[in-house]
This record gives structure tokens, sequence and C-alpha cells, in this order.
């Protein structure tokens, strides 16, 4: 096929990129003795204890950024000693401007200030790295890095303890990190991996005092030694967190609905635990978790056929993410956020609504409740990572009200999820071999068995080898998938808008509506060269029509074969008026599994970072015309014009009090079929270190000419109706944080929404396939059309008779989303919360904006609020 030759053709060109020549030797590592002590220091920022007397002090930093490999600007030294318990690390951050140090105050893992941390590879793989850093303001900034560096998870939140002080010679910082937030197993003749590093913030400089060239493939790997730690012996944590929350909801009361009299509230309780199953596997327990400190998803108008991605926001399942992840996509967004695993899926909204009488009310759950979860992670100390995931999430049920008569209706079904991941290092992690699996499976009733399916199951292997000093690396994931269910819920799969088994012309693929289970597979494969200036990929994608993920995972298309190589040339180097600047580019191909060649692309990006610490980028896109398979929804191939894209951004020096952004982007389609264009832009004000202010607004504007709208049938031919689509929306985040500690914050965020679509030029499609444009579909006169009821009415014919209606599509949608949380850490681990929800939404079938009136309209209404107070306490064994 002529996919797999362009690929070959690929990873050809990418080859010849190794003759290149190579590049200087990597610095000789450092080493660095940590020493047991008898006697404990106090953490109080204070380095008068005799402990730091004992061992010596170290420094020798170099430069990282932004002249790497150069002499540091400051100097800094630290030093490591450690107890049956706990390893105990002190810095002394000296600065001949004691004045010039920047100390705001943030939320836990949002340093915007000096630094200064500690990396650890206490497994000793090169591949894992747990660092806990501190700002000169106090805030922690804790994260644990895998994958040799490439993957960084700062939801992950230890529980440790530190100090810091400024003094005539700069800053100095104490640390206390326990042994049992470490992974490690028994120690004898051995040493860890070891990084200390500084960022002095007025001067955007980043020094390590173990040199890692900005060329280097991977980071982890680089680090110093930290010998003397064969004493140490691993201790094994046990954390039960038991947490109640109060919760009161204030709204406006609906007419005649009983279930809607203005207030609600509950109390509930749970518990959260992490316990060390062994020194290496971490076991996380959720009994009745809530998330209601978690901010709310953005506001947002979807037009096309695609469920739209979120982002994980609740702790449980961000924290260790990393670990259980299985992607088969490329890049952010769209075919990038492709998984095995979508943790959103768990915890869901009620996939089900109660179909309603006119005198009926419902109440409905806004989640499904999980019961439980747990989740096991960590690695053995022979190199196998384990990380698995066991949840169960309730029946839900809808309460229906007739007239004082009462009914319940299942809308979600008691349902399992698992999830497992392994994975095995070799040869000292340049050859890694790992699997995954999941399933779901579900409680079904005879009003749901057509709704969902029975159970589901995916599995994958994956292979990762790296050569030439990790600079450059092969891998392949591949995965197979197989749902079961009734005949009408495997039907509903096969005719979904990931595949479309239905259209006409679809002959490659078996549409079969008694079938009562669907397999297939995918993966990807991808070759890379990481290391020096020159960086480049390639990468075949394949999705057979049968590939299904989204009972668990995450699935935007299946059906597609997709290739793409890249290439970047990156200069790190400050020179003459930039800091570094980097060049990209990539083209693209995709097919279908019936060898029909649906389009091409290729792209281009630039960012450049000057001396006064601004930042400049943007690119171009070119999408040349196709095909797509799923234009009409399940109707027959058709051809769509391609388009072309600009952009550009702008970023102020981030380091100021104030400083600014901006982003603007224009798409123009071929043969006029389309026209968009977005604004973004933002201004951040510190007035003072503890408060931070910011207001990000947006506008976009965009004309489709061919907007979906339904399926009609007219003298026993399909009728694909569309129109000509103005959509409008505009919006804008605000943001302000106040934070009195490091451990106690007041954080506000706010989202205005408006967004408006105004259909015209109603049309049908008559010839998908035409080479001409304007054949593909005819539109509709003035007298086959009419307006009556919020209704458009069409006599195709023109006999005088309506031959098919549907309903104005036209919306105006209105929100205003806000989140106040008050967050107190008053000991690690432990903390309350107090919060504040309130949503305000509107609609309208006007389709006009009018931001003024839009906004009055909101403000008019009662809005829907909720309060919340949550009070959890570590137990700490």
């Amino acid at each position: 096929m002529k996919q797999a030759l362009v690929f070959a053709a690929l990873i050809l060109c990418l080859s010849l990129l190794g003759s290149s020549p190579a590049a200087a030797q990597y610095a000789e590592k450092k080493s660095y003795k940590a020493l047991a002590i008898t006697k404990a220091p106090e953490i109080d920022g204070i380095l008068d204890d005799a402990a730091w007397q004992q061992n010596a002090w170290t420094g020798d930093f170099i430069q990282h950024e932004p002249f790497n490999g150069d002499p540091v600007s400051q100097k800094t030294e630290f030093n490591i000693v450690f107890d049956d318990d706990n390893l105990y690390v002190a810095f002394k951050a000296y600065d001949t401007s004691p004045d010039s140090i920047i100390r705001r105050l943030t939320r836990r893992d949002q340093i915007d200030g000096d630094m200064v941390g500690v990396a650890i590879d206490s497994y000793h793989d090169q591949r894992t790295a747990f660092m806990f850093s501190v700002s000169a303001g106090g805030v922690k900034f804790d994260q644990m890095l895998t994958e040799n560096g490439e993957n960084e998870d700062e939801s992950w939140d230890p529980n440790w303890w530190v100090k810091v002080s400024i003094n005539q010679e700069g800053w100095v910082a104490e640390m206390k990190i326990p042994f049992s937030q470490l992974r490690f197993g028994e120690n004898a003749n051995s040493v860890w991996g070891l990084e200390v590093l500084r960022q002095i913030f007025r001067k955007d400089e980043l020094d390590f005092w173990q040199h890692i060239s900005k060329d280097s493939p991977g980071f982890v790997h680089r680090f110093g030694e930290m010998p003397g730690v064969e004493s140490i012996r691993p201790k094994k944590i046990f954390d039960i967190t038991p947490y109640g929350v109060a919760k009161a909801e204030r709204y406006e009361a609906g007419t005649g609905n009983p279930f809607a009299d203005g207030k609600d509230a509950n109390l509930t309780a749970g518990v959260d635990a992490k316990i060390g199953v062994t020194s290496n596997l971490t076991l996380d327990l959720s009994i009745n978790p809530d998330f209601g400190q978690v901010e709310a998803d953005p506001s947002e108008v979807n037009l096309s056929a695609y469920e739209t991605f979120f982002q994980e926001k609740r702790p449980f399942f961000i924290e260790g993410a990393n670990i259980t992840t299985f992607g088969i996509g490329i890049g952010d967004g769209g075919v990038g956020n492709d998984n095995l695993f979508y943790s959103r899926r768990i915890g869901r909204r009620p996939s089900l609504y109660p179909d309603l009488a006119s005198n009926e009310y419902a109440k409905i759950p806004q989640f499904t409740t999980i019961l439980g979860a747990s989740k096991l992670t960590g690695k053995t100390s022979n190199g196998l990572s384990l990380g698995f995931i066991e949840s169960v999430t309730a029946k839900e049920m809808a309460e229906i009200d007739n007239d004082g008569n009462r009914k319940m209706e299942t809308v979600e079904p008691l349902t399992n999820y698992f999830v497992g991941r392994v994975q095995k290092d070799f040869n000292q992690g340049n050859t890694i071999i790992g699997g995954m699996v999941t399933g779901t499976n579900r409680d079904l009733e005879e009003n749901t068995k057509d709704d969902f399916h029975k159970s589901a199951y995916t599995g994958g292997l994956d292979f990762t080898k790296y050569w030439k000093e990790k600079a450059w690396s092969f891998n392949v994931n591949a995965a197979f998938s197989e749902v079961s269910g009734t005949a009408r819920a495997i039907e509903a799969t096969q005719t979904s808008s990931a595949r479309y088994f239905q259209r006409p012309g679809n002959d490659y693929v078996n549409y079969d509506t008694t079938r009562t289970s669907l397999f297939g597979s995918g993966g990807r494969m991808q070759l890379a060269r990481q290391k020096g200036h020159w960086t480049a990929l390639a990468v075949m994608l394949w999705k057979t029509p049968g590939f299904e993920l989204n009972d668990i995972g995450f699935l935007r298309q299946a059906d597609q074969l997709f290739s793409l190589v890249w290439g970047q040339y990156r200069v790190w180097e400050p020179k003459s008026f930039y800091r570094n600047f980097s060049i990209s580019g990539d083209y693209f191909s995709t097919w279908d599994f019936g060898g029909n060649h649906l389009g091409d692309g290729i792209e281009s990006n630039f960012n450049i970072g000057f001396k006064n610490f601004w930042y400049v980028g943007g690119g171009t896109s070119l999408n040349l015309n196709g095909v797509s398979n799923t234009m009409l929804r399940g109707g027959p191939r058709m051809k769509v014009p391609g388009n072309a894209n600009a952009r550009i951004y702008v970023n102020t020096d981030e380091r100021k009090k104030i400083n600014f952004n901006a982003f603007a982007s224009i798409n123009r389609g071929f043969e006029g079929s389309s026209n968009n264009w977005n604004i973004e832009g933002g201004v951040t004000f510190k007035p003072i270190n503890p408060l931070s202010l910011s207001v990000y607004p947006g506008y976009s504007f965009s004309f489709d000419e061919l907007q979906y709208l339904t399926l009609r049938s007219f003298e026993n031919k399909d009728r694909y109706l569309f129109g000509s689509i103005d959509f409008k929306t505009i919006s804008a985040s605000l943001r302000i944080s106040l934070n009195i500690t490091p451990d106690l914050t007041l954080q506000y965020w706010g989202q205005p929404f408006v967004a408006t679509g105004k259909f015209r030029d109603f049309k049908y499609i008559s010839a998908p396939m035409a080479s001409s444009y304007e054949e593909r579909f005819v539109t509709f006169s003035d007298d086959q059309k009419a307006f009556i009821n919020d209704e458009i009415r069409i006599d195709e014919n023109r006999d005088g008779v309506v031959d098919y209606d549907f309903g104005n599509q036209d919306f105006n949608v209105q929100e205003f989303l806000s989140n106040f949380v008050v967050r107190w850490e008053y000991s690690p681990g432990s903390s309350v919360y107090l919060v504040w929800n309130q949503t305000r939404s509107g609609f309208n079938s006007s389709g006009n904006l009018d931001v003024t009136n839009d906004l009055g309209d909101l403000f008019s209404e009662k809005p829907y609020n909720i309060f919340l107070v949550k009070f959890s306490y570590r137990i700490g064994l």
C-alpha cells in the first residue's frame, strides 16, 4: 500500500540524520556521599544544627539555562544527611543582591520566584525520579519524573516538611523528606541518582549541580550519584485520611416541580488511604470519594459529531496517571487524545435521560457515584513497573413524579472498571517491554441492555528501544478491543460517529445488525531522533474499523491510517537578539482501511525567545482538498475543500509584576467554503507578592457553508440537510489568587461565556463526489422554504405540499461559571476546604450576539449556588 511506502521513505530520511557529526561528550558524573546522623536537625530554616556540620557542603553548579555549560551567576551549596526515618537536605542560595530575591506566594506546585530543589532517583533505574523543590517564599513544588524525565507528574503531593529564610548572604532552605514518601528496595552496596537545582528568577537562570547538556535526549539518566545510602531501610507508608463534607444547594424553585423547591442539603463522609504494600508498591484507596473542590470544566458549544475531550482534574486519578496511560495517538488534541484509559469515564454524568410525559418531572443525579476506587502503583527493584486501578460506580436512578405518583428508572447501570499496566526495563532502561489490559463490566437490566455494552475489554503490548546514548528511539504500541452486548447495542456501536459502518459504499466492512460483539485493533509505531540541534520523528498510526475504546478509554475516530514525518531545528545558545529559537515542520497523510486516500497536509511552526524575555511564535498549515467519510454522518463519502491556517502569539516577560499575552489565528477554506478567525489575549497583574489577578478574554467568529443539520427522506431518497452558519463566541477567564501563607490560599475563577449560531442558505447534498464544489449541493430557493412556528418547511418539488421539515437550530447559549475556594493545609496531608460554586445559564433561539443583553439576561435570573465545607485529617502510622 502507498501508505506503507511513504512511511518507509520517512524512516530512511530519518536514518540519514544519523550521519551528522556527534555532539560533545557528556559531562562526567559527579558524586556526593550522604551521611548518617543520630540527631535530626530542627526544620526551621536556620542552619545552626550540628547535623549540618557533620557532612561536607558542596556546590560547583553549572548553568543549564540560558547559557548551557557556563559558570553560574550566583553561588549555591547543599548538604544531605539522613537518619532511620528521613532524608534531610539543606541549601545555601547565596545572592549578592538579597533584596532582588523574588518571594511571591502561590499555591503548591505553582512556583513564581526563586527556587531550589533536589531530585532523587531512589530506584536508580535512570528513568524515574522524585523532585522536592521550594521557592524563596516557602511554596512547595514536588513532582514525579518518569520516562527519563519526559513525563512530569505535578499531581504527586507527598507529605514532607520545609522552611526557608532570608539572610544577608542570600536565602536558605531546610527540608525533611520521610523515606516513606520515596520508593526503593533494600539498598546494600548501592547508590541513588541525584540532581540538585536552583532557579534565579530575575535572570531566568536555571543551574544544575550535575551538568546536563541541552542536547541530552532525556534527563534522569544524566543525574549524578549519591552513595552512602546502603544502610537506609525502606519505610512503608500508611496514611489514612478520613473526611467529611457538608453541602448546601440554593437555586430557583421550579413551579409545579416537586423536586425543585429551591434548596437541598446533605452530609457525606469518606476515607482516602495510602498504604505501602511493599517498600516499592503503594495502594491508594478511596471510599465514597468527593471532588467538590475541583474546578468546573470550561463552557463550550460542540457542533461536531465527536465527543469533547476534557482534562482530568480529580486528584485521585491525576496522581500517577502517567503509569496507567497507553497512548495510540500523536500530538495534542484530536487524534492525540486516543488512549486505552480515559479516567473521566469513571464517575461520568449518567448516560440516559427518562422519556417524560408533559405532566412528569424527574430528579436525576448530576454524576455517577463512585462507590470505591483503588490504585496500586510502583516499581520493583528489578525494573518492573506496575499500575492497577479498580473502581465500582453505583447504579443511578432517576426519580420520576407524575401527579404525586413516584417511580424509579435506571439512567446508569452498576459498573466495574479495571485497568492493569505492566512495564519492564532491560539494559539500564534502554529496552522497555510492557502491556496493558482494561475491562468494563456492567450489570444491565431490561430497560438498559440495549443502551450499553455488557462488557468491554482492551489489551495492548508496547516495545521501546533506545540506542546511541538514547539519541535514537523506536516504539510500538499495539492494542486490540472487544465489546459485547445485545444486537441493538452493537448496532449502535457500528453506526456511531467513530465508524459509520452503515454508510453507502462502505463495502470493506461487515455491517451486521445481528452481531453481538465487535473486535478491532489499533496502534502506533514511531522512530525518533532526539539529540542535538536537529530532531526528527516518523509516526504511523492505525485503527481498524471495529476498534472501540470508549467504555473506559477515548477514541475519536476508527477506520484510519495516519502517517506523519516531523523535523525540528532548535538553538538554545543565546546569541545576537535571541535567547533561543526553534523551527519545525511536518507532513502527514491519511487513508482508510478501504484503501481510500482521505487527505494530506503540511505544517510549519516557529518559536523565538528574546533577550528581553519576550516570546513570539506561530505557524502555518495547509490541508489539501480531500475526502471525508464522516461529513454526512452515516451517508456516503464526500469530497471536501482544503483550508489554510496562520497563527501567531506574543508573550511578554512573565517575571514582571504585569505581563501580557496575545494569540490570533485565521483559517480560510478553499472555494469560499469556510472562514474563521480567533483572537485571545490576557493580562496578569501581581501588585504584591501574595496577590495575583488575571483576565483572559477571547472572541471568535466562524463561517461554515456546510454545517450538518439532519437527515430526511424525499421520493425514497436520503436528503442530507445542511446550512450555512455564522458561529460566534465571546468569553473570558477571570482569576484571583490570594496566598496568605504557602498553606493558606484563596482562589476565585469565573468564566462568562456566550455562543451564538445563525443558520441560513439551507441546502441538501446532491452529488457528494462531484469534481466541482458547487455541484455537490443544491441550495433551496425562497419559494422552496418557509419559516413557520419555529420550523423550516421544505417544498422541494414546488407542488405546494410540504415535503419535509426540520426545527430551527439557531441558538444563543449563555453561561457564567464561578468557583471560589479557600484551602488551608493545616498539616501535611490534612486540609480544610471552603467552596462556593455558582452557575448561571440561559438559552434562546435568536442566534444573535448581544453581549450586554445576554449577560443582563444571565444576571436577571436566580443562579444555582453550591456551598461546601470539606474537612480531612491525615493519620500517619
